[in-house]
């Protein structure tokens, strides 16, 4: 009888773990502004001039230069906000990006194409597998628990400097 106990307690203890919330607290300094820089494929949040975190990441599978339309793999160069959040994305979790901005519609508009959107810092698409180099359509991804970390440091309106 005791042993059934020990096994049942265990499996309940087991079972608890694994319903962790991807949803973490942060009470730390406010993240003022996010610095992505794509040649180094990191990124860097910080409180005013003070680096509080930072991260490798992957890019879209044309890395090099600054996206000009849906479809080209180009992460977007400058500077934008984070203007939205995803708790049901299917990259675990993402915070969005405010590409395009009205530069980048005229730019594209020019080209007679569309400049695309849904430009995100997201985790992986699988946690079992790891990820190849730049594999994103031109997101920032990083791996899910990080995405859990910055998801709760980084708040809506926050700008990001994504330099090349």
């Amino acid at each position: 009888m005791r042993r059934r106990e020990l096994l049942m307690g265990t499996a309940a203890l087991m079972s608890l773990g694994a319903c962790a919330s991807k949803f973490k607290r942060y009470d730390g300094p406010e993240v003022t502004f996010v610095v992505v820089n794509k040649d180094d494929r990191k990124m860097y949040l910080l409180h005013h001039d003070k680096v509080l975190a930072g991260y490798d990441i992957h890019l879209g599978f044309a890395p090099v230069g600054h996206k000009q339309f849906e479809g080209d793999g180009k992460t977007p160069e400058g500077l934008y906000r984070i203007d939205r959040r995803n708790p049901n994305s299917d990259f675990h979790l993402s915070l969005g990006i405010s590409y395009p901005n009205v530069k980048d519609y005229a730019a594209a508009k020019a080209q007679g194409k569309s400049p695309g959107g849904d430009i995100f810092i997201h985790g992986q698409k699988s946690p079992f597998e790891k990820d190849k180099p730049d594999w994103t359509w031109g997101c920032i991804a990083v791996t899910n628990k990080e995405i859990e970390d910055i998801y709760a440091m980084v708040a809506n309106d926050t700008l990001i400097k994504i330099n090349p």
